[in-house]
């Protein structure tokens, strides 16, 4: 399994468990900044390593990072395409796994999105970088 999103010394003497939760804990604090392309390409090596029943959610996931990414460059369409598909991945994952609150996170997606959903074709949304949404875990709570 491939964990480049590591540096050298943070993989020596990982586990694959511990690996995938530095990998998770990384995208996570990527996506929560706001660098939704980042968080992709960390949450495509979660994905493409195939951890097992989670491969659906790190898809979701990275479908929620590509999304705002788009929305953020101004590319609403390509965040509209994105929006449904994200949720369709991490339905099956509520109320929460590996520790994300999913529940949260469709709703704030929900919400943050839900101008871009109902945007005309030609209509600009700011993407207010306050309100965004973010991954919690829930035992961070």
């Amino acid at each position: 399994m491939a964990i480049s999103g590591l540096r050298e010394d943070e993989r020596d003497g990982m586990s694959e468990a511990g690996s995938e939760r530095a990998l998770l804990q990384s995208s996570v604090e990527l996506f929560n900044d706001g660098e939704y392309l980042a968080a992709h390409e960390t949450l495509e090596e979660l994905w493409e390593a195939g951890f097992g029943e989670s491969a659906d959610f790190y898809k979701g996931l990275l479908q929620a990072s590509i999304a705002l990414h788009h929305f953020q460059l101004g590319n609403l369409d390509g965040a509209r395409k994105l929006y449904l598909g994200h949720r369709r991945y991490l339905a099956p994952y509520l109320p929460e796994h590996r520790g994300i609150a999913v529940s949260e996170l469709l709703e704030d997606m929900q919400r943050f999105l839900r101008p871009v959903i109902r945007a005309a074709d030609e209509q600009s949304i700011p993407f207010e970088h306050e309100h965004r949404p973010r991954v919690r875990f829930v035992d961070l709570k």
